[in-house]
């Protein structure tokens, strides 16, 4: 008798420390059910949590059509990709309930239902929990606005709408050829291209055949890498120019007795939904030395639309460095086969960490450059976001490369270097890499 008198009491005290040391951790999810096409859903997460603080992750899958914009992310960083929402803590508020919102922007085509769901996963005495949400079932009613045939379920947005966003897409998507013509007082001869580059941001090539007897040199490459061999011209950009329509320049250099005018052919290239895009280049008897926006627009406007020649692949975008889509291939060869940029990254395997010290947009000799930091790790580049970022490493540790950043501190005149990480070659937050890893975060 005492001995079962003993046992409940035991399970008693535990389920009391339980209850004093568990983590507490509950979601609910607030939103409208029913919403009509073309208007915005106003979503609300409250965290109910105990006084934990830790590296944090909410995560939620949301439908194509439905466009996210935060409201209130508790400090959290936000991102939008691939149709997941994320907000990301490297710290948690200390606050034992946080609410984050965001409203939801329903394209006005949509009809149907769909689920909002998510799930919070946090990192609790070193193991890596999740909580999931509730899911809220949101009714789309059809807008009573537009033409009933352009109505699609939501369930079939992505497979239905987006050919045809493509297509739309394509014909805003221009590149003009100004005739060639002679630069005053010289015998060489003046190229002009004007891009419209429609809703276009990463990716793009221009690439032209140009006759034997003639060089080409570039004028104004508007931030592309600018290449002449083998009687090609190429333009590449791995992130195109903010502007919507821009002109590029290059000049063409005779051989002393070259007299033909040239007769130039070409192509513009471009990224869209996994399939390289080629249009042909018109020529055109215009003024594009005028780069007023007025002028620009009047030869835009006034250019029928050009063919397009999709090439499909089945291979997803990936801005590593692993694309296998022949403008991000080109690009890649382009900048390998410069002697300024001989030791590009190579991805690696799972999570690892790099310390980046320097970006910059244009190419640098890398030995010569370091050389006078008396680095001890070899130092190489890769393409990010627009930039040329040269890092060191690599660590499987969080807190080797986070030493390794100390170090680079204290021994060079590098003091804003900082600790990078990489799932798999791609860059990811370091608080991502973290929660995967279960790694600790060090000051």
């Amino acid at each position: 008798m005492i001995k079962h008198l003993l046992l409940l009491l035991n399970m008693g005290v535990m389920l009391i420390l339980n209850s004093i040391f568990s983590d507490n951790v509950s979601l609910s999810l607030n939103s409208v059910n029913e919403v009509e096409a073309g208007n915005e859903i106003y979503v609300e997460i409250t965290l109910s949590k105990s006084d934990f603080e830790s590296f944090a992750r909410f995560q939620q899958e949301i439908p194509a059509g439905l466009t996210p914009v935060p409201v209130n992310t508790a400090n959290a960083d936000f991102s939008f990709s691939d149709q997941k929402i994320k907000f990301i803590w490297l710290r948690l508020p200390a606050e034992q309930e946080i609410t984050i919102s965001y409203k939801l922007q329903v394209d006005q085509r949509l009809k149907g239902r769909f689920d909002l769901n998510g799930q919070f996963s946090y990192i609790s005495n070193n193991e890596r929990k999740s909580v999931q949400v509730t899911p809220k079932t949101v009714n789309i009613l059809p807008s009573t606005t537009i033409d009933q045939n352009l109505i699609v379920d939501i369930a079939d947005f992505r497979n239905l709408v987006a050919p045809v966003q493509l297509k739309t897409d394509i014909a805003q998507v221009k590149c003009i050829r100004q005739m060639p013509y002679k630069a005053q007082g010289s015998n060489e001869y003046m190229v002009n291209l004007l891009v419209s580059k429609g809703t276009k941001e990463k990716f793009a090539k221009i690439q032209e055949t140009i006759p034997a007897g003639f060089t080409a040199v570039a004028v104004d490459n508007k931030d592309a890498i600018f290449t002449f061999k083998d009687q090609t011209v190429k333009l590449l950009w791995m992130n195109l120019p903010a502007e919507p329509y821009f002109v590029v320049s290059y000049k063409l250099v005779p051989e002393p007795e070259k007299t033909d005018k040239p007769v130039l052919a070409g192509t513009f290239s471009y990224i869209e939904q996994d399939n390289t895009i080629s249009i042909d280049i018109l020529e055109k008897d215009v003024n594009l030395t005028n780069k007023s926006s007025e002028n620009l627009l009047a030869v835009i406007s006034s250019t029928a639309e050009t063919q397009t020649i999709p090439v499909t692949t089945t291979q997803p975008l990936d801005y590593s460095g692993k694309v296998n889509i022949e403008i991000a291939e080109s690009a890649l060869k382009l900048l390998r086969e410069d002697t300024r940029l001989t030791s590009m990254l190579e991805p690696e395997t799972g999570i690892y960490y790099r310390v980046q010290i320097a970006a910059g947009h244009r190419p640098i000799d890398i030995n010569r450059y370091f050389k006078k930091y008396n680095l001890d790790k070899e130092v190489r580049t890769e393409l990010h976001e627009g930039w040329r970022k040269y890092s060191v490493g690599s660590f499987y540790v969080y807190k080797a490369a986070r030493d390794y950043r100390v170090h680079i501190w204290n021994t060079t005149p590098i003091d804003d270097a900082f600790v990078a990480a990489y799932n798999n070659g791609k860059r990811i937050t370091v608080q991502e890499a973290l929660m995967i890893t279960n790694h600790d975060w060090y000051q």
